[in-house]
Parts: C-alpha cells; structure tokens; sequence
C-alpha cells in the first residue's frame, strides 16, 4: 500500500474526528512536497476550508497536530503554508518499507484482475518496410501492453496486415514489369526491402507515363487516369477481387517475402503478437452490420443504393458504410473486425495504436458501435499518437525518403559502437558481449526517445542525441544500471542485514521516497496508456542515485550499518531501474 494510499484514510479521519466533517479520500489531494518547503507530502486544504470557516493555518495546525500525535510512526513533524499542510513521514517507516522490499523482482506487480484488453499495433502494409513511425507504434503498443500485464490485466497483442488493395498491386504489377523473375534470394536483398523497392520503382514509371501523356497534350488529371501503369494495375485489383490464380500466385509469393522481412524485424526490435489478423480475411466482413444497423434505423439508404449513417448530431457528418454497388469501405471492415476480435477474446477494453491522422475514423467506429448496442463498445479506445520526423523532415515512403526500420536500428549500433568506445571502458569485454552490449545500447536508446514523449505529442528523432550518455536517454538509465551492479558486486560477502542506521540523510531520504512511488507510476502510466511517465521516471530515478552516490560513498560508509543499508538501497534502485525499463522493451546490461 502506497504511503499517499495510508496518508487520505487518516485524514480523513483526523477531519472527523476534530469537526464531525465528512469527506471521502478520493476529495482529498496530497501530493508530494515541493523540493523548496519542509516535508514529504502535503495534504491540499482547499477543498474544506470554506466549509469549516477556519483560516487555512488554524485548520492546517490542528490536523497536523492530530495526525503527528495519532500517528507518531508516521508523521514526525509538520508545517503549514497557505492552504497547504506539509508533512514529514518518520525515518524508520522509510527504513522498514525499504528492508521489506528492497530484493523484491516484482515490486510494483499487480495480481490478476480477470480483465482482458487487447492492443492492437503496428498495423503494416505488404508494399513496403517496417519504417521508423512504425517504430514508434510497436514500441507503444509493445510497452502499453507490458504495463497493462503488470498491472493486473490479461494481454492479447494483435496485429491487422494490410495486405490487400490497389497499394499491393503497385508493387506486383512493378515486379512483373521491371524484376525479370529476380527475388530476395537471388538479389540478397530481404524480402519487404526487396518488395518496397518495386513500389518506389512503380511511383517512378507513373510518373514518367503521366509526364509523358501531358507532352501529347492530355491534360494532367485525364493522364493520371490513363497513364497504362495505373490502368493495369487497377485490373489487376480486379483479378485479384475475382480470384484469377495467376494473380493470387503472385500476390501470394511477393507477400510471403515481405512477411519473412517483417519477422526478422520484429525479433530484431523484441516485438512480438499473439495473434495476426488479414486484411484480405476481414475486408469482407461487418457486411452484417448494414442490414443490422438498416433494421434499426442507425443506418440509411441513399437513392443510389448507398448505405450511410447520419452523425451530423454528434458533432461530425454523414459517413458512407457501404458504396453503392454492394463493396464496403474501412469502416465496415474495422466493425467486422471489432465484432470478431470480441467473440474470439471477450475483451474488456480494445486499444488501437494509431497515429493521430486516423483520430476522426475512430471516433465514427466507436460511435457506429455504441449505436448499435455493442456490449464490447464502450471498451474501444483509441491510443493516438503524434507522427515521427527527421530533423530533416517529413517521410514519404513513394518518394523513397523514408528511413527503413532495419536501417535506423543498424545506425544506432554503429553510434553505440562509436560512443561507446571513444568512452574506453569495454577492454575486457568479448566480441560477442560487445555485439550484445551495442545492440542493447542501441535498441534501449531508440525505445527509450520514442517512448520518452507523450504519444499525443509529434516528436523529432535525432539519433546522435538518443545515445548521449550523459542526457535524458536510455544510455544513461543503462549505464546508471551497469554502475549499480558493478557496487554490489564489489561488496559480494560482505553483505548482512541492515540495523541502526542513525537516522536518514537527505540524499538517502530522497532517493527512497521516489522509490516507493514506482507502484503510483505504473498505475498512472497504465490508465493513461502512456509509457513516457514511466521513461520519465527511471530516468529521475537514475539521475537521483547518481546524485546521492556522488555525495555519499557506499563501500566506505561512516559505518558497517550504514554501508548495508545503502547497499540494499542501491539493489532497490537496481531493481526498480530494470523493472522500468523492461516495461519499455529495455534490456539493461550488468555492466557497461
């Protein structure tokens, strides 16, 4: 139980007990004291100060003098400013929650609660490689569901593959012209690189072909259409909507490269999903719902035989659920999948990682279902976030500026390599444990800048800045990791139960403090779906230690009671460091 959990109910006891007041301690606000004032946590008066008729600094000295009299192996002390009561929690609490817990592995953990949410991420296209927004999506919706299962829920990460439409068919049509039968195993290329190479090189004859037309005098719309290119693939669409096996032969194989790209991908980066979803499984599906939403009048049909569904009520428009001659469109297919994802899950919550270009298409999903009486409806919830860039720039996978997934990672090995080795401390290490300590250098300083921003928040990625050591980075939570270990290495035997440790110092007091809060973040960072309060944290924690280990040594403390103590202190914070990062996808090293 987290000390803030223990500080409402004696409030709230204390305030009926000396005025017969009532309050319930959700009312209540106590947060932790600001670092200028005296105390470790305030009780905020503002809420019953009115009611009461006493000044803040009356009310503020006798509840603090109720609760440090009651509670005296609690509250040692207190002061009040304004309408605030700052109150400081006794030494040996600190040191008996920090004794109690400072080897446990699962500190933090919730049981089981029987909830079930699925996360739903990453969501690629068979046209072309995982790129670094993609990144950013599997490593939120990764994480997301790591804090969800710490936290007591039941997991079920999902993936829905865009595997089908006229995009698809850029490439194939591209392959058919310009590949003279090559593939990923004759050209050594890996197969979603192989494969995204044909869909730049469609872009680029398009291109040509409508440039082309203009000069003969067509204008530049009609060429756009005409352009041969376009016309064949979009009767290849049709083959493939028709079943032609040639076509589904070739649809097949072209996405059966891709699809052996993408799972070296998602090993490399630690992503992984319990269950694949197809857009060509589910582009037919939710067709029920139009006859369903028809009989109850949340739909409507337009005279053109078109199927549409009128939120201008909501604060929105009219949206199309089915075209006019029978074919759906993403929203009929995203309803299907919603209902299928339920009857196979009975899911409490369904969370779907996707960027904030799409926040109005959920907002329409969510709305058609709970229209429709879903039981599941209220459980849908969008987790948006912000688009990646480059400092130079916006990405755009037609064009060939887009920075491959496979590509990013290779780059931040070889700055984790470079930094690494200009600071000179790896001499002793092998070449394999160097290739594994680079690559989790690399990876937890990827993750950790993409994780480090609020999802809603658009966010510009500078690798050279991810793996600074010294900054706000996953390098510098690693390295803090690495130096811990190495402490509590160094003092292997000589470790015994702390005692009589003759009081807390400051630093020591802090570090402590911040310690037991990590329960509170992972509940904040899980019902807010954002990991960001969790990278903030370990890397508060991390800059912390470092602070307290430069002021005050460990190995040579004023006393053998004092060394066990901050040697169970550093194990705790150890501890906390890799329990925070792993809920990141972050490994952290033993040494670095």
């Amino acid at each position: 139980m987290s000390i803030i959990s223990q500080i409402k109910p004696l409030a709230v006891k204390a305030l009926k007990d000396l005025y017969n007041y009532d309050i319930a301690g959700p009312d209540l606000t106590i947060n932790t004291t600001k670092p200028e004032f005296e105390g470790d946590y305030t009780l905020v008066m503002f809420s019953f100060v009115k009611q009461l008729k006493k000044s803040p600094e009356q009310l503020g000295n006798e509840i603090g003098e109720h609760l440090t009299k009651s509670n005296p192996e609690i509250f040692t002390a207190f002061n009040v400013i304004k309408g605030f009561l700052n109150l400081t929690v006794a030494d040996n609490y600190w040191i008996n929650f920090l004794q109690s817990n400072f080897s446990s592995k699962d500190f933090g953990s919730k049981p089981g609660n029987g909830e079930t949410v699925m996360v739903e991420y990453s969501s690629p296209n068979t046209n072309k490689p995982l790129h670094l927004g993609h990144l950013r999506n599997i490593f939120l919706g990764w994480s997301i569901a790591r804090i969800l299962k710490e936290s007591g829920y039941k997991t079920v990460k999902s993936c829905i593959v865009n595997d089908r439409g006229i995009h698809i068919c850029k490439s194939m049509i591209a392959w058919q012209l310009f590949a003279n039968g090559a593939s990923p195993r004759s050209t050594g290329i890996k197969g979603d690189h192989f494969v995204g190479e044909y869909y730049v090189k469609f872009n680029d004859e398009y291109k040509k072909q409508v440039e082309e037309l203009v000069i003969r005098g067509m204008k530049k719309e009609e060429a756009e259409k005409e352009a041969p290119i376009m016309k064949g693939t979009q009767q290849m669409l049709l083959d493939w909507e028709a079943g032609k096996p040639e076509v589904i032969g070739l649809w097949e194989k072209m996405n059966g490269w891709v699809y052996e790209g993408f799972d070296i991908t998602y090993k490399r980066i630690g992503a992984d999903f319990h269950k694949m979803y197809y857009e060509s499984n589910t582009y037919l599906l939710g067709k029920q719902f139009v006859e369903e939403g028809l009989k109850q009048g949340v739909f409507f049909r337009k005279d053109d035989g078109s199927v549409w569904i009128d939120l201008t009520a909501d604060g929105l428009d009219e949206k199309l659920v089915l075209r006019k001659d029978g074919t759906s469109v993403y929203i009929t297919q995203d309803l299907g999948l919603a209902d299928q994802k339920y009857e196979e899950f009975k899911y409490n919550q369904s969370i779907y990682v996707i960027a904030d270009e799409q926040n109005y298409h959920m907002k329409v999903l969510k709305l058609i279902l709970q229209k429709l009486n879903k039981p599941y409806a209220e459980g849908i919830d969008h987790l948006s976030y912000g688009m990646v860039e480059l400092p130079s720039g916006r990405m755009k996978s037609r064009e060939g500026t887009v920075v491959d997934a496979d590509d990013m990672v290779a780059e931040m090995v070889n700055v984790a390599k470079h930094k690494t080795e200009e600071l000179g401390k790896v001499k002793d290490f092998t070449e394999a444990e160097l290739k594994e300590l680079y690559d989790t250098i690399a990876l937890g300083a990827l993750k950790f800048f993409l994780l480090r921003v609020d999802p809603k928040k658009r966010m510009i990625f500078n690798p050279e800045e991810s793996i600074d050591f010294h900054g706000f980075t996953g390098p510098f939570v690693q390295y803090t990791h690495a130096r811990i270990r190495s402490i509590l290495r160094k003092a292997e035997g000589t470790r015994d139960k702390a005692q009589g440790t003759g009081g807390l110092l400051k630093l020591e007091r802090d570090l402590i403090i911040l310690l037991e809060q990590y329960p509170t973040i992972i509940e904040q960072a899980c019902t807010e779906h954002n990991p960001s309060v969790i990278a903030i944290y370990v890397f508060n924690l991390a800059k912390m230690f470092n602070t307290f280990y430069t002021e005050h040594s460990v190995m040579n403390a004023e006393s053998e009671e004092k060394k066990q103590f901050r040697l169970q202190l550093s194990e705790m914070t150890a501890n906390v460091i890799a329990s925070g990062m792993g809920l990141l996808g972050i490994k952290v090293p033993e040494r670095m």
